[in-house]
Formats: C-alpha cells, structure tokens, sequence
C-alpha cells in the first residue's frame, strides 16, 4: 500500500484543490479501503467537472486529466445538496480487505458524514 500513497497524495491534493478554486462549502473527503482504494471529495456545488484540453501555454486544466490517467476509474455523482468527484486505483496484490492482517473496510474522514443520495 506504501506506493499508492503519493499517488493518493497528488489525487487527493487535485480533487481538494480544484473545490477551493472552482466550487464552494462544505468539503468532505473519505478514503475508503475494501477491494480497491477509493477516494470521495464532497463540495456544494452542482456543477460537474469536465476535462478540458489545455494549450501548450496554459497554466491550467490539465488536473482532470492527472486525474485519469493516476486512476483505474474515476468519476462524479450529483446529488441534491452537491456532488463528489471519486477515484478508484487497484491495491497491490495481497493488500484488499479480507486477507490476513488488513481490515475488512478502512475509513479515515474529514470533515461531517459523507452524505449519500
């Protein structure tokens, strides 16, 4: 699980940092461990993200990209209140929940209950 954590790391860094620069309050984030390590960011804002196509000269847009490309899956799900954006990567093999030694569900949160719709 050691060489996920950077990946997570740049994940989690990009879904947050696009919140504070595109969406508003409140923002949740939830990493969840079973077969797959997902991570969910909460905001308040029912506008879906969309990649963009950034030019050679631009600083930005390339994030949703990073974000694909890091993810075995990802996407977003709206919700009454809000949305959050998800991402799926694979754990090494030996590492989902179940075996021995790893939990069956690992949760860390930040912030409220992620809300489910």
């Amino acid at each position: 699980m050691d060489d996920l954590v950077l990946t997570t790391e740049l994940l989690v860094s990009e879904l947050v940092g696009n919140v504070v620069r595109h969406a508003r309050d409140p923002v949740r984030l939830r990493l969840l461990r079973s077969r797959s390590l997902i991570c969910e960011v909460y905001d308040g804002s029912l506008t879906t993200p969309r990649i963009r196509h950034a030019g050679r000269a631009d600083e930005g847009g390339r994030g949703l990209q990073l974000v694909a490309a890091l993810s075995r899956r990802w996407g977003a799900r709206n919700l009454h209140d809000g949305k959050y954006i998800w991402t799926e990567q694979d754990l090494e093999p030996g590492q989902a929940a179940g075996v021995p030694g790893g939990p069956d569900r690992e949760e860390v949160r930040r912030g409220d209950d992620h809300p489910r719709g």
